[in-house]
């Protein structure tokens, strides 16, 4: 796949879901992706499963069912250790991977440059920060520090960005941002507990405001018993992001 200035196909369906795996085993992991392999556009491997099972391992047991692979290693360092993170990820065969935004540009244009094949994203601001606690941080609320680190990433050759769902509005109507592919966790059916995310929006609601890929974690790994298994709760949310895409299409 290619990123959106490049001619980049934007995903439909089954296709923008892509299910976390932050479990803390591998074999966990793998019972997993085999029970949602067919069900799904992909998977997201993230911090705890890769140093607990090393980055390799996991990437090649993980792969091995079929599906796109996003890696969540969330880079932020100086510039060449970005680059050169950049480059092993990328002779790993992953799909896509990130770096923070903060990180800088320099950093940024390494992550670019060092890429090969793989798609990069760039981090805003964590989903579960509330617009206080990133106020603390940043000295301006959410929506404004999330489209400022969009543009940066813009500005330096990054395809995408990771944001929350409140945040996709002004990215998508900014000149600058508005073609970069869109990566959103935060995604939280009604049906599920808010956990610890703090910026949310529904699967609907996201691909309503401008969502390529929804990142969906415990809605689908540990689904309400309601529910039913893993397998029910990914179809009824493929169900409402179909709904959802009909009604653009109108």
């Amino acid at each position: 796949m290619k990123a959106a200035r490049e001619g980049f196909v934007r995903p439909r369906g089954k296709a923008r879901v892509l299910v976390a795996l932050d479990v803390p085993s591998l074999s966990q992991a793998e019972t997993i992706a085999a029970e949602l392999q067919d069900e799904i556009g992909g998977f997201k491997v993230g911090l705890e499963l890769l140093t607990e099972e090393g980055s390799r391992r996991v990437v090649e047991v993980i792969r091995r069912f079929g599906r796109p692979l996003f890696f969540d290693g969330k880079f932020n360092d100086i510039p060449n250790t970005c680059g050169r993170a950049a480059a092993a990820a990328s002779r790993l065969g992953v799909w896509m991977f990130n770096v923070h935004a903060s990180a800088g540009a320099a950093a940024l244009r390494q992550c670019a440059e060092k890429k090969g094949d793989a798609l990069v994203v760039a981090v805003t601001v964590l989903t579960s920060l509330k617009d206080e606690e990133v106020k603390d941080l940043f000295g301006t609320g959410a929506a404004q520090k999330v489209l400022q680190f969009a543009q940066l990433a813009a500005r330096n050759r990054i395809d995408g960005v990771v944001c929350a769902p409140p945040e996709l509005a002004k990215i998508r109507a900014d000149a600058e941002t508005g073609n970069l592919l869109t990566v959103v966790p935060g995604i939280r059916p009604i049906w599920a507990e808010t956990g610890d995310q703090a910026r949310i929006a529904t699967p609907a609601g996201a691909v309503a405001a401008g969502a390529d890929y929804l990142v969906v974690g415990r809605p689908i790994v540990d689904p309400p018993s309601n529910v039913g298994g893993r397998r029910a709760a990914a179809r009824r949310i493929i169900e409402e992001i179909e709904e959802a895409e009909q009604g653009l299409a109108r």
